[in-house]
This record gives structure tokens, C-alpha cells and sequence, in this order.
């Protein structure tokens, strides 16, 4: 869902359009400067990441992000949020921000404010992108541009989900809650897991599972299997180590973790048409150079009956560096100037 919040929008200029973009998550906010012109790709300058946790709020990340780049704001934003955009105030899932759309334009001195799903700008991202900015995973080789339904799923503090429809009128962004689903396991393993899961949470999603916070109770689940302990270690610092190769506990739950995402992905490829997938996000570039040696294609294409299916569908990653702050760019160029 999209919205818009207006103090006193300026008219929109005929050649090219300037604006102040945000990618905000459950850990970082990043924020840059975009040029919009007819016929060209957004061009992001003036990257800041900062780091959500140093910020009371919202307004207080963008101020220091104006201190950071010694000038002016435009009076257009487009704002990417990791939470679902309803209601008079928007609280983010997986950090303690909240915001009033309405009162937004007067926080921040800007005249029009767009908001939208961190992954529903991804997914503007993905549908305006070249062939050449994704890598392929697994499946079929071919374009994604004849595909009628994609799925982009972000991997990274939270597990994000869009879709893109296509018709004769062009892309469609669909923004979704996906990553909420409930997570269903596939084999004795995961049936442990979940049981873990459950005790801690009462009801398991898939975000649990598979966003950056599912690598402990993977190897909690393993260790207690093992007889051992898991280091008291943040999750950043246990990835390092299951990317890293440094610890043995750490890589088994990565390969673990690979095949339930393997197994995630392939459910919401049914759910969406099925199609093509498309992942993104911090983690899942990170993960890059371990799917193709993993389970995870594997797991993706065991549907039962729909395996057949699910074997014509093509896996990318997308490898743009910004792909939020680029697809919030795009995501304005769409809506609102049709230049």
C-alpha cells in the first residue's frame, strides 16, 4: 500500500525532478538524493547509511542525514518502510519508530511525501531494471520480462515479500505482508525447530524462519541435538561466523537455513502464480556464493504435485547496490510523472 501525504506540493517541472529518497529497515535507514528525468533511470548521489538504533525517530535520521550532506532538501520525498502502511500511525516491525503520515510534511519541511513498503519499492526496483542487473540462481536461464507474475522476496533484518504483475498495460506492484505467513515444516528437523519457535513465540511466521534472525535458533535446535552450546553472540556476529566458515555449529545452521528458505520461496512462488522469483536484501546478497552449492533450489522445487511446475521457474538476485532507494525513485517516476 501507498501513500501520500501533501503540505503544499510545487508543480511538477517539465525536464527533471529531484528528490529525497529513503530505504528504512529494521537496522539501517539509508537515505540519497535522486534525479528523475524522461527516458532515464533514476541516478542516486549523496548515500548515507545510518544506523536506526542511534535515532529516537524518523525526523531526527533525516535531519542528520541534511547535517551530513550540507544543503537543502528537496520538497519531494518517497519514503521505502519496512511495515505495512495503514491507519493514522505506521509503527515499523522490526525497530521502535513511529510515524503520522499527515504530520510528516510539517516535521520535515517537505511539501509531498510518498510512503510505501521497503519491498514494494524493491519491486518497482526489479520492474525497472535491466536484464544485466541480476544474477541467476537456479531453474531456467531466460529474461524475466515475459514473465506475467514475479515474486521479490528481501532477505535481511525482516522478511519482505511483493509481487509484480504484468499485463498489456504494464508492471504492477503489489505489496504484501508475506513474510507473515505462518512458516510449515518439511521434515523431522524443522518440526524440532518449529516447536523451539513456538515456545518463544506462541504462533511462527516465516520471517523466524528465514530473516536474519533465524540463524541462533537453527543452531539451537542443532546444538541441543549435538550436546553443545551456542556462543551468547548477536546475530550479526553469528552470521559472520556461519558465512565465514570459522565455525562448524554456525555453517550447519546455514545450510539448514538454506533449505528453509529454499522451501519459503517456493511457497510463495505458488502463492503468486506462479513465477519467477526474484530475492534481494542485505542477507540475501551476502548468501549469494552459498545457494547454488546448497538445498536450496532443491527444496524450492519440491512441490509434490507441482514439481513439474515449479522446475520451469527461473531464481535471480538482484544486484543493484540500492535497490530500495532506487525503486522508491522508480515508484515516484511511475505515479506521478508521466513526463
Amino acid at each position: 500500500m501507498t501513500r501520500i501525504a501533501e503540505r503544499t506540493p510545487p508543480p511538477l517541472p517539465a525536464a527533471q525532478i529531484e528528490l529525497l529518497v529513503a530505504d528504512i529497515g529494521g537496522t539501517h535507514a539509508r537515505f540519497a538524493l535522486a534525479e528523475l528525468s524522461a527516458n532515464a533511470a533514476p541516478v542516486l548521489h549523496d548515500i548515507r547509511k545510518l544506523a536506526v538504533a542511534e535515532f529516537a525517530n524518523l525526523p531526527a535520521a533525516v535531519l542528520s542525514y541534511t547535517d551530513q550532506i550540507h544543503r537543502d532538501l528537496p520538497d519531494r520525498a518517497v519514503f521505502a518502510i519496512a511495515a505495512p502502511i495503514r491507519g493514522e500511525e505506521v509503527r515499523f516491525t522490526n525497530n521502535d519508530w513511529r510515524i503520522r503520515p499527515a504530520d510528516l510534511p510539517s516535521e520535515l519541511g517537505i511539501g509531498s511525501i510518498m510512503l510505501l513498503n521497503d519491498l514494494e519499492a524493491s519491486a518497482h526496483a526489479a520492474a525497472s531494471l535491466e536484464s544485466d542487473s541480476f544474477m541467476h540462481i537456479g531453474g531456467p536461464e531466460g529474461s524475466l520480462e515475459k514473465a506475467h507474475s514475479i515474486s521479490v522476496i528481501g532477505i535481511g533484518t525482516g522478511l519482505g515479500v511483493a509481487g509484480i504483475l504484468r499485463d498489456e498495460t504494464g508492471s504492477h506492484i503489489l505489496a504484501t505482508e508475506g513474510g507473515h505467513a505462518g512458516f510449515a515444516p518439511v521434515d523431522s528437523f524443522e518440526d524440532a525447530l518449529l516447536s523451539h519457535l513456538r515456545r518463544e513465540h506462541g504462533r511462527v511466521s516465516a520471517e523466524r524462519v528465514a530473516a536474519g534472525m533465524g540463524l541462533r535458533p537453527f543452531m539451537e535446535v542443532l546444538a541441543a541435538e549435538r550436546g553443545q552450546m551456542v556462543a551468547d553472540r548477536d546475530d550479526k556476529s553469528l552470521w559472520q561466523s556461519a558465512l565465514s566458515g570459522s565455525d562448524p555449529l554456525a555453517v550447519a545452521a546455514r545450510d539448514r537455513y538454506l533449505l528453509c528458505l529454499g522451501s519459503i520461496a517456493g511457497d510463495i512462488a505458488l502463492m503468486h502464480g506462479p513465477g519467477p522469483v526474484i530475492l534481494t536484501g542485505g542477507l540475501g546478497a551476502r548468501l549469494a556464493p552459498y545457494l547454488a552449492g546448497s538445498g536450496f533450489m532443491q527444496r524450492f522445487v519440491a512441490k509434490g504435485r507441482y514439481q513439474d511446475l515449479m522446475q520451469t521457474l527461473p531464481v535471480k538476485l538482484m544486484q543493484h547496490e540500492e535497490p530500495g532507494l532506487f525503486g522508491a525513485a522508480a515508484a515516484f517516476f511511475r505515479r506521478q510523472c508521466p513526463l
